[in-house]
Formats: C-alpha cells, sequence, structure tokens
C-alpha cells in the first residue's frame, strides 16, 4: 500500500519494551535501533524500559502503559530466543 502524501502527518507517542533476560542499557541494541528509528520517522518516544521474561512484570508495565493516555502505541523486542 502507498503512502497517501496529500495526508498530514501526525506523529505518535510510542512506548518501547525490551524483554530479556540477560541486556541491560548498555548491551540493548535492538532497544536503541528501535529507538532511533522511532525517533528519526518523526515520533515521539514516550517511554522505554527493560523486563526480564517474567509474564506478570511485562503485563504490568502494558497495563501501566495502556492506562496512560501519552502513550499512543507500544512496540516490543526480545523474548525467548
Amino acid at each position: 500500500m502507498a503512502i497517501d502524501e496529500s495526508r498530514q502527518f501526525k506523529p505518535i507517542n510510542i512506548a518501547l519494551l525490551t524483554v530479556s533476560d540477560t541486556r541491560g542499557p548498555d548491551e540493548d541494541t535492538s532497544g536503541d535501533l528501535l529507538a532511533a528509528r522511532i525517533e528519526a520517522a518523526g515520533h515521539k518516544l514516550a517511554d522505554r524500559a527493560i523486563l526480564r521474561d517474567d509474564a506478570d512484570l511485562i503485563t504490568a508495565k502494558l497495563n501501566e502503559w495502556i492506562e496512560n493516555p501519552d502513550v499512543d502505541a507500544v512496540i516490543s523486542t526480545g523474548g525467548p530466543g
């Protein structure tokens, strides 16, 4: 599908979640790449988190972002390999 250039671009606020038992802020290269691409596309990185692979932690963070009116979308990366 082609981009309709007659429509005005509307940036959105995106939260980014990395799921990993082994990565921290210094090693999260996939998260860094996604954050850079979000901002390069003209969107705002509303929040970013790195959580271990624990369903309760992930669910709590996603619910927090769902309830936050300043978050329009969530992108996640990582998880069990």
